[in-house]
C-alpha cells in the first residue's frame, strides 16, 4: 500500500465558543481528496507532533488572546525543525499587523495606520491629526475575529479595554461600509476565488458572528495585482493565503490585513471547492519530503 502523509491541523482548545467544526470538514475533505491523511491536535496543547509530514495551523483560534503561548507554539515548532505550513517566520511575521507598515515602505497600498504604544487622548489626537481622519477605527496589533476593534466617532471616548495599551489607528474606511471587505485566495501563489463581506447595517465588522453576509466576487485585475504584491512582500511563500482589501474614499483598493495563518477560506465559494487547496497542501508535503 502506498505511503499516505499525515497532516496535521491545528484546532481551538476544548470548549473553544465559536463554531470551527463545518469549516474543519470542508477543509479536511480537500487534503484527504488530496491523498493526505488528516488528524486534529488542540494548538494550546498539541503533544508529539514529530510523526506529522506537515502541520497546518489552520484553526489555532484565539491566539490573540494567550499571544505567550501562541509564541511559544512557534518558538517550539521552530526549535525542533518541524514541517510546518505556513512557514514558522511567515507565522510569526502575520501574527502581528505591525507588517503593515511594511508592506506599505515596500510600496503596497494598505490602508493608512499609526501605531501608539499606549494610547491615550494626547496619541490618538496625534494619530488622528496624522491621519487627517477624525473617525477611526482602534485595534489591538494583535487580534483576530475583530476582538478589541472599536470604531470612534470624531471626539469620541477611548473604551477602557483600550486606554493604556498598544493599538493600531486607522481612518474608517467608508468602502466598507459601502461596498464591504473583498477577500482574495490563493493557492501556491496562483488565485483561486473571491469573496466580499458586508457588514451588518449600522455595524462595520464584516464577520459573521456580528451579522455580516458573503457573496461571491468577481475579483479585477487590479485586486488580484494588490493582492499579489502584498504576498510577494511576505518573508516566504505561503502555501495558502487569504489576501483581505477595502475600498478608500476615492475608491482605490488597500490591503487591509494578510491572513496567513488560520484563515476561513470560504471554500465553498470555489469552483472546485477546495481542490486546489488539497493540491497546493499536498504539494508542500511532496516537496518537504524530497528534501529529507
Amino acid at each position: 500500500m502506498p505511503y499516505q502523509p499525515r497532516v496535521a491541523i491545528l484546532v481551538p482548545a476544548p470548549g473553544y465558543y465559536e463554531k470551527w467544526q463545518p469549516a474543519f470538514a470542508r477543509k479536511a475533505a480537500a487534503l484527504t481528496a488530496a491523498g493526505l491523511a488528516v488528524e486534529q491536535r488542540p494548538w494550546t496543547d498539541p503533544g508529539e507532533l514529530a510523526g506529522f509530514d506537515l502541520i497546518l495551523p489552520l484553526f489555532a483560534w484565539g491566539y490573540q488572546r494567550d499571544v505567550a503561548a501562541w509564541y511559544g507554539l512557534l518558538d517550539r515548532l521552530e526549535a525542533e525543525g518541524l514541517p510546518v505550513a505556513n512557514p514558522v517566520p511567515v507565522l510569526r511575521w502575520n501574527s502581528d499587523k505591525a507588517y503593515l507598515a511594511e508592506l506599505g515602505a515596500k510600496g503596497v497600498a494598505v490602508v493608512p495606520t499609526v501605531e501608539v504604544a499606549a494610547l491615550d487622548d494626547a496619541g490618538l489626537a496625534e494619530a488622528r491629526a496624522a491621519l487627517g481622519a477624525e473617525e477611526v477605527v482602534i485595534k489591538p496589533a494583535i487580534s483576530g475575529g475583530a476582538d478589541g476593534t472599536h470604531r470612534l466617532a470624531p471626539g469620541a471616548a477611548i473604551p477602557a479595554d483600550a486606554r493604556g495599551r498598544r493599538r493600531l489607528v486607522q481612518p474608517l474606511m467608508q468602502g466598507i461600509l459601502v461596498e464591504g471587505e473583498m477577500s482574495l485566495f490563493f493557492f501556491d501563489g496562483r488565485f483561486s476565488h473571491a469573496i466580499v463581506k458586508r457588514p451588518a447595517s449600522g455595524d462595520f465588522r464584516v464577520q459573521e458572528q456580528f451579522g455580516g453576509r458573503e457573496s461571491d466576487w468577481d475579483a479585477s485585475p487590479a485586486a488580484r495585482d494588490l493582492a499579489a504584491a502584498a504576498l510577494a512582500a511576505a518573508p516566504a511563500a505561503p502555501v495558502y493565503a487569504r489576501v483581505d482589501m477595502v475600498g478608500d474614499d476615492a475608491g482605490a483598493l488597500r490591503i487591509i490585513e494578510l491572513e496567513l495563518i488560520e484563515p476561513s477560506l470560504f471554500l465553498h465559494h470555489a469552483p472546485d471547492k477546495g481542490a486546489a487547496f488539497g493540491r497546493a497542501v499536498a504539494g508542500a508535503v511532496t516537496g518537504l519530503v524530497a528534501a529529507r
